[in-house]
């Protein structure tokens, strides 16, 4: 293969991680985010997890 051509794929790849990153990065916010509602569970839940 050509080397521009190669630099090209690499560029593209690194930019397809870099997106990916930014979308599990996202989902782990929002799943944290999430948590503190479930504070409110019932008296039996929580000795259920315990």
């Amino acid at each position: 293969m050509n080397a521009e051509f190669d630099y090209t794929v690499m560029q593209h790849r690194a930019y397809e991680l870099r997106q990916e990153a930014t979308e599990r990065r996202r989902v782990r916010e929002a799943v944290k985010a999430g948590r503190p509602e479930r504070r409110h569970r019932s008296v039996f839940a929580r000795l259920r997890d315990v």
